[in-house]
């Protein structure tokens, strides 16, 4: 027998040894994996929630899904979430997200914070270790989220910046995947302690992921905030991610962007998020609202909603729900800024969105399925390979060197974890709304969470939990 004819019947036995051991097979459905550039009918052999056989032919496994006429695609990594929670992992599972993180405003303590969830996620969940939480903490600031006491409303004393740092330090020793800032929710933060909170970050060589300390066009808004975390990342080393850009720069997003890739390109590591809406979400009692606000974000009373009860508000209700505490919707931003957002190449898609007992904003539940329908299938803004790019691969990347296991994630190839989303192209439609946030998005019927399906024939499979923490591996 020759040596190629042996290769050739070796390969053969593999092959069939490697199907007749899978879990699970999806066939002929239309794989699109970015990172490799793949986009071709192919089958997927998965086992022990691995990838482990890309087929050009249907292959057999215990379970056999029919792709045909369906796009197999990584699935979607969520940078930025809020309450991650059985209510919001069942909206996330329906909308193709594997991995949803809290990175913005993060937690603290950690260890504490991932013990509660290790075993009970339908989907994989992580955080960054938070600059705000850790900071109301060090001042003893008990609002419930966000700070509305002596963390929104003083600087920090000497001591109690120490004692905000070593919460950092140790919240990344315990996992924490980079720092969280909300300097806009912290205006009494110092120049000097954002520095000090970046160094820190730089010595533990990983990122930080601000929401900057102002908003909008006019001074001091989105360039002299972006000129704040642009210089702080150049003097420490750290490395930057800036959230919702699209948000935070309001009418300016051109010009916000133009900063951003402006320093990319001269060496700063830097990369930018944006969620596919054009309102927003947040507590009424921040410092978001902080006198001024009208002018700063282009917002007045009118443009503010309620999201307990669709009311839209004028100076009056305004004076009382700040005085009490709501969640609001906030409309602030244009079509046209959102369009040149999603159709960036080098944006990442997230949500930053939550839902409470069925209330909250839609890009919580259908922001993927949103980018999907409206400016992929719709609009056009951008291609399918591209959105999904933008939706799984790049935020996988963007992690990766900071998070090892993520070089494993948002990939569909021999080797890669099987988080797998199956959707029909041309039905896949988010349902939500402004008034109604609590619906799931539809024509996603498979979904896959290290080869175990958590959403099966277009509905969550009960009592499983195979969403693994997220975590960095810090020694600081």
């Amino acid at each position: 027998m020759t040596p190629s004819r042996r290769h050739f019947l070796a390969a053969m036995s593999s092959a069939a040894y490697a199907q007749s051991n899978l879990d699970t097979a999806i066939n002929n459905g239309r794989v699109i994996d970015p990172a490799s550039g793949l986009d071709a009918i192919r089958s997927v052999g998965i086992s022990n929630g691995v990838v482990t056989v890309l087929s050009p032919a249907p292959l057999k496994a215990k379970r056999v899904i029919d792709a045909t006429g369906h796009v197999v695609s990584p699935g979607f990594i969520d940078l930025h979430v809020h309450r991650q929670n059985d209510e919001n992992n069942r909206f996330k599972a329906r909308d193709g997200v594997t991995t949803s993180l809290e990175l913005e405003i993060g937690v603290s303590p950690m260890k504490q914070w991932i013990d509660e969830r290790r075993g009970k996620s339908l989907i994989h969940f992580g955080a960054s270790v938070g600059h705000v939480p850790a900071r109301m903490t060090a001042t003893n600031d008990t609002s419930e989220w966000l700070p509305a006491g002596p963390a929104a409303t003083r600087a920090a004393t000497d001591p109690e910046q120490v004692k905000t740092l070593e919460l950092l330090r140790q919240g990344l020793r315990e996992g924490g995947v980079g720092i969280g800032m909300g300097i806009a929710y912290t205006p009494f933060a110092s120049r000097a302690e954002i520095l000090d909170v970046f160094k820190v970050a730089a010595a533990a060589k990983v990122p930080i992921f601000v929401h900057m300390r102002g908003a909008g066009a006019k001074d001091p808004g989105v360039v002299e905030a972006l000129q704040e975390v642009i210089t702080d990342a150049a003097a420490s080393g750290a490395s930057l991610h800036v959230v919702h850009l699209n948000s935070s720069s309001g009418r300016a997003f051109e010009l916000g962007l133009s900063m951003v890739r402006g320093a990319k390109a001269r060496g700063i590591d830097v990369s930018y998020e944006a969620y596919p809406y054009i309102a927003g979400m947040t507590q009424l009692e921040s410092a978001i609202f902080n006198p001024g606000f009208r002018e700063h974000l282009d917002m007045d009373y009118k443009d503010i909603m309620l999201v307990e009860t669709g009311e839209r508000l004028n100076e009056e209700t305004f004076k009382i729900h700040r005085k009490k505490g709501a969640t609001v919707i906030t409309f602030s931003m244009r079509e046209q800024d959102i369009d040149m957002a999603m159709a960036a190449p080098d944006v990442i898609v997230a949500s930053d969105g939550w839902i409470t007992n069925g209330k909250g904003h839609p890009r919580a539940s259908g922001s993927y399925s949103h980018v999907l329908a409206t400016y992929v299938r719709e609009r056009k803004v951008l291609t399918l390979k591209d959105a999904i790019r933008k939706m799984s691969t790049l935020p996988a990347q963007r992690l990766e060197k900071f998070v090892p296991e993520m070089k494993r994630r948002g990939r569909i190839n021999v080797g890669s974890f099987a988080d797998i989303t199956v959707f029909n192209p041309n039905t896949v439609q988010d349902r939500s709304t402004y008034q109604n946030a609590a619906q799931y998005s539809e024509g996603i019927p498979f979904v896959l969470v290290n080869g175990t399906l958590v959403v099966d024939g277009g509905k969550i499979v009960e009592g499983v939990y195979p969403g693994q923490p997220v975590m960095s591996k810090v020694t600081i």
